[in-house]
């Protein structure tokens, strides 16, 4: 066994720079690459690396220390194999690549894998030149390496965790080991993509700090209903994963709330009440008529849209427990007593917390109406796999002009959200004015 003295490795322009963390024990043993130590200069955040395999035998810093190139920080117990055979190539390897891996056109520098690297750095302002490649290094590529103690390493490496696929909720995003153990519950319970998917499902980003409101003033903490958590958790992926478009409108409702106005006495006798949210049903599916893409899905892989020749709409419902989306099955065969008949059912359903699985499966539309309640505009989020949900606000009496005067009328704004994906947004205007048009004239519905 052989005592290998362990010095900062040339970190570029930094002097003076101060350890933050110190990543090992006296008595640790640290595989080659593993993390020693943690940097900080006022540009960047790095991590030194072990050139050796070994014993942590003694450790000669602490947090708060500076150090510069060529400081000695600790030793490690390796073996006398390990220990020859590293000073003639530890020469031309003393200089960091601040890069995670070599690059595929130069497979030397792969084979030679003990190279000393700093394995993390977060830019805060200028790049720094990773000296051993002679190049300027992308910031991405200075903090794609994880940032974790050897220990942590150690446990991922036992249980097969890739730990780029993991967030860490320690200081400068520290991986600590209950991330670890938090991310295999998250894959197993059906929470978070498989590995290598991590980029598609917006899994891995930063997470938002922990704070402690108490220090403030008095909280009170209550658990999210199971209804919230659950539509909590499709919402989050659906805004992480679509790249929402929001076109605002309105309509001049009028004539059709007139008529709405004029059938309620012929409805009740039905047993029906009538809404305006059944003549926006009835608009909606004729423009996804006009505009197919709307009333669609993208394929898994993104590369393909897949129309659809039905027409069933969810509708958002506000319920005790929480937002619901039940959908009514093929609208645009059922006429407005029906479609009322319909959205009594599933409200009440919804309400009393008696939706089944298959009452809100099949949705090819989502509307969400916050018209009962107030407001101006809002901005819906996407009910995905769909491509596209409309958004209705209150209406409200307005002047407009007719060209000679103004005169009132009913005005009803709303929105329509998409994936940009699928949709563009010249297609998404027309849609918008499509609805508004065959809304504020209801016989356009029978052409």
């Amino acid at each position: 066994m052989a005592i290998q003295q362990i010095t900062i490795p040339d970190i570029g322009d930094f002097d003076a720079v101060e350890i933050i963390e110190v990543l090992v024990s006296v008595g640790d043993t640290v595989a080659v690459d593993d993390s020693l130590l943690t940097l900080e200069s006022d540009k960047a955040t790095m991590e030194i690396p072990s050139p050796f395999a070994g014993t942590v035998t003694k450790i000669a810093v602490e947090v708060g220390g500076s150090v510069s190139e060529g400081d000695y920080v600790l030793d490690i117990d390796v073996s006398d194999d390990a220990a020859a055979e590293k000073p003639e190539a530890a020469k031309a390897e003393e200089k960091p690549a601040l890069v995670a891996e070599a690059p595929k056109e130069a497979p030397k520098a792969a084979e030679n894998h003990k190279a000393t690297t700093i394995t993390h750095a977060t830019v805060e302002t200028s790049p720094i030149v990773a000296a051993a490649a002679n190049k300027p290094v992308n910031a991405q590529d200075m903090g794609s390496k994880s940032h974790a103690s050897p220990s942590v390493r150690a446990f991922a490496r036992t249980l097969g965790v890739d730990l780029t696929n993991v967030a860490g909720s320690g200081p400068k995003g520290r991986i600590q080991q209950t991330d670890v153990e938090a991310a295999i519950k998250a894959v197993m319970s059906g929470q978070t993509a498989a590995p290598g998917q991590a980029a598609m499902s917006g899994t891995g980003i930063p997470p938002i700090p922990e704070v402690d409101f108490s220090k403030f003033g008095e909280t009170t903490t209550e658990e999210l209903g199971r209804i919230k958590k659950i539509s909590g958790k499709f919402l989050h992926a659906s805004w992480l994963n679509v790249p929402h478009v929001t076109q605002f409108d309105e309509s001049d409702i009028t004539e059709m709330d007139q008529f709405r106005k004029d059938q309620k006495a012929a409805a009740e006798k039905q047993g029906v009440k009538l809404t305006p949210l059944v003549f926006v049903m009835k608009a909606v599916v004729k423009a996804l008529q006009d505009f197919p893409s709307f009333n669609a899905s993208l394929s898994s892989d993104g590369q393909s849209i897949i129309k659809k020749s039905y027409y069933n709409i969810g509708i958002a419902v506000d319920t005790p427990n929480g937002l619901m989306v039940p959908v009514v099955k093929d609208v645009d065969k059922k006429g407005i007593y029906e479609l009322s008949r319909d959205l009594m059912e599933i409200s009440a359903k919804a309400r009393d917390g008696k939706l089944g699985p298959a009452d809100m499966a099949g949705g090819t539309f989502t509307i969400s109406s916050l018209g009962g309640i107030g407001g101006t505009q809002f901005t819906p989020i996407v009910n995905a796999p769909e491509v596209a949900i409309m958004g209705l606000s209150k209406a409200k009496m307005q002047p407009v002009w007719n060209g000679s005067e103004f005169i009132p009328r009913l005005i009803m704004p709303f929105s329509v959200s998409y994936d940009h994906r699928a949709i563009d947004g010249a297609e998404g205007v027309r849609f918008t004015t499509a609805v508004g048009n065959y809304l504020s004239d209801l016989r356009q519905l029978i052409l």
